[in-house]
C-alpha cells in the first residue's frame, strides 16, 4: 500500500475535533464539580457524594482520552515528517500508531459516556425518591 503525507494529514481535523470535544467535557465537569462541592458543604447529602465519586472517575478518564489524543496527533505529525524524509516504513508505523492511539482514546470516550449515563441515573433515582 502506497502512503503519502496526505494520508496522515486526513486525521488532523478528526483528532482536533475530538480534542475540542474532550476539553468541553472537562470544562463542563469542572463547573459541575464546583457546584456540587458548594452544595455538599451546605448539606452532606449521599446523592451528592455519589455524583462526586462518579465525576472523579470521569475526570481521570478524560485526562486519559486527552493524553491518547495528543499521542495520536504527535504520531501523525511524526508520520508526515517521516514520509517527507522518504522513510516510508517509519512513516507507516507511526501512522498506524496514530490510528491505534485514536482508537484507544475513542474507546475510553465510549466508557466515559456509559459512566455519565450512570450519573444521570443517580439523579433520576434521587428525584424518584421525592
Amino acid at each position: 500500500m502506497e502512503i503519502s503525507a496526505t494520508t496522515p494529514a486526513l486525521l488532523f481535523p478528526a483528532i482536533s475535533l475530538f480534542m475540542l470535544a474532550f476539553t468541553n467535557r472537562f470544562l463542563a465537569m469542572s463547573n459541575r464539580i464546583r457546584a456540587l462541592h458548594d452544595e455538599y458543604r451546605k448539606g452532606k447529602d449521599d446523592s451528592i457524594r455519589k455524583q462526586i465519586e462518579n465525576l472523579r472517575i470521569r475526570i481521570h478518564m478524560i485526562r486519559k482520552m486527552q493524553g491518547f489524543g495528543v499521542l495520536s496527533m504527535l504520531s501523525c505529525i511524526f508520520a508526515m515528517i517521516s514520509i517527507f524524509q522518504n522513510w516510508m516504513g517509519v512513516g507507516q508505523v507511526l501512522f498506524g500508531a496514530s490510528l491505534l492511539f485514536l482508537i484507544i482514546s475513542l474507546g475510553i470516550s465510549f466508557m466515559e459516556i456509559r459512566i455519565s449515563v450512570h450519573a444521570l441515573e443517580i439523579l433520576l433515582e434521587d428525584m424518584e425518591k421525592d
